[in-house]
């Protein structure tokens, strides 16, 4: 070993250590993965060009989808086929007619009217009814502000650049909505005929609306957080500021939407029966929608009580057989929450067949936008071969499609049919949308069971129609998915 004052000068305060004969020189670790460029090559895409388009089918492909929708240029024609609107388990009455959310998020608003009129339509006598979507649009609103601004002020420790309050901030008044969203909006505020409130351009054509109450209830959020962190006097003009807020609210929507229904007020309809004979009634909105639990409805409905119908979800990350929530989510303060009872895809047709059997329509929610064509309005994992277009096979399960949020629920529509093999085996279903008669076929979709297996998270059950033990699981505390979770999605 060099003596000390021949070490270069830097190398002087350094002590050396002579290994022992008996140690061995440590061998460097293996690399975690083979080298690889990290980087995009320009030489190495002008390679990979050159073998792409030596294939005459990546030619030909090229020609056709560059230019054209690929959906439609890789719909397989033996899908379209198998998937036809023959039924052997059907409703009678499937509701007519067909309805237009226009350009709007209110899928949810209008696949729950559309399951509320089926009995209001036996029950009256009606060929074709439809509740204002509207109202309920109006009212949902309205407690969406209400609601953001309170988890705002009962968030006001959480740092605001964090995931929770992004999280609260994204879309506080977002058009979507859940089931649970939807009952509570008929509980505290009824129903009306879309005749005494139909819509106005600003409900069919949201985007301007939402974008500006969404703009007021982010600056006021900040406002409120300042004023719940600030001086005793701060703290004390909270309520009669965050009540101006509402009331500029409120306005923002009585202008663009109409000024509704009283809820307690008494409203006259007036229609025309399956015979042609001119009806009237007087009622309430509220009046109208406990009308659903009479006896005389539920008789009508199969003796459904459309008020005591539940969500079931089929979320193959969490366990089967437990109540699952969203923190945070909802839209009226101190109303219910958002519950799922999670199953089985198995539990859940089981329920949906025994529904329809039963001559009563399904709520549900799926993620629609996957391998689906709403010209002919089907619904089929073999609908488009992407393999064929592109060469690659996407292969994820349905619980990784959450897992990297590939997936979730976008859409509600109902379900009026099923179409069953040996009585049993599900092998399509049909459903009502609401994207309008132009959509589909006349607005109908079809959906066959294995699309359903691996895009339908959630349909809305009668309790009579599944076991006592899934019955129970609404009992449960329930876990609290956090508000950024899949199942947080609204549709």
């Amino acid at each position: 070993m060099a003596s000390r004052e021949s070490r270069p000068p830097l190398e002087k305060d350094y002590v050396y250590i002579k290994d022992k004969p008996s140690e061995k020189m440590s061998q460097p670790a293996e690399p975690v993965h083979p080298p690889y460029s990290s980087t995009v090559s320009i030489r190495t895409t002008e390679k990979w060009e050159k073998e792409l388009m030596q294939d005459p089918k990546n030619r030909l492909a090229l020609a056709a989808l560059s230019s054209h929708d690929a959906k439609a240029i890789l719909t397989q024609r033996s899908a379209t086929i198998a998937d036809s609107q023959k039924f052997n388990v059907k409703i009678s009455l499937e509701g007519a007619p067909i309805t237009n959310q226009r350009s709007s998020g209110r899928c949810w608003l209008f696949a729950a009217t559309n399951v509320f009129r089926v009995p209001i339509m036996k029950r009256y006598n009606l060929k074709e009814f439809e509740l204002s979507q509207a109202y309920l649009f109006y009212w949902d609103k309205l407690e969406k502000a209400n609601y953001c601004l309170e988890q705002i002020l009962d968030t006001v420790d959480e740092d605001l650049e964090g995931r929770l309050i992004q999280r609260l901030l994204e879309a506080p008044v977002g058009d979507g909505g859940q089931w649970d969203m939807a009952a509570n909006l008929v509980e505290k505020y009824g129903l009306v005929p879309q005749t005494l409130y139909p819509d106005s351009f600003n409900a069919s054509n949201s985007r301007v609306m939402s974008s500006l109450i969404t703009s007021k209830v982010r600056e006021d959020a900040l406002e409120l957080r300042r004023l719940a962190t600030g001086s005793s006097t701060d703290k004390k003009s909270l309520g009669a500021v965050k009540d101006k807020m509402m009331r500029e609210i409120h306005s923002i929507l009585t202008i663009m939407l109409g000024p509704p229904p009283n809820p307690d007020k008494e409203m006259t309809w007036e229609y025309y029966d399956k015979e042609d004979k001119f009806q009237s009634l007087t009622t309430t909105p509220l009046k109208f929608a406990s009308e659903l639990s009479s006896e005389a409805s539920i008789k009508a409905n199969s003796g459904t009580d459309i008020h005591e119908l539940f969500s079931l979800v089929n979320d193959p990350r969490n366990k089967y057989g437990q109540l699952l929530s969203v923190s945070r989510l909802g839209n009226i303060v101190g109303m219910r929450s958002v519950r799922y009872v999670n199953v089985d895809m198995t539990t859940m047709k089981k329920a949906c067949i025994a529904m329809l059997r039963a001559d009563i329509p399904i709520f549900f929610g799926s993620d629609v936008g996957k391998y689906s064509n709403r010209t002919p309005g089907i619904m089929d994992p073999d609908l488009i071969d992407y393999e064929l277009g592109f060469n690659i096979r996407l292969g994820m399960s349905k619980a990784q499609r959450l897992m990297t949020n590939e997936s979730a629920m976008t859409h509600a529509m109902v379900l009026t049919a099923v179409h069953l093999v040996d009585d049993e085996r599900p092998l399509r279903w049909r459903v009502q949308n609401s994207w309008g008669d132009g959509a589909g076929s006349k607005g109908w979709f079809v959906m066959s069971d294995r699309w359903m297996d691996e895009f339908v998270y959630q349909a809305v059950v009668d309790p009579r129609f599944v076991d006592k033990d899934v019955q129970d699981v609404l009992k449960q505390t329930p876990k609290m998915l956090p508000l950024w979770d899949p199942m947080g999605s609204l549709a």
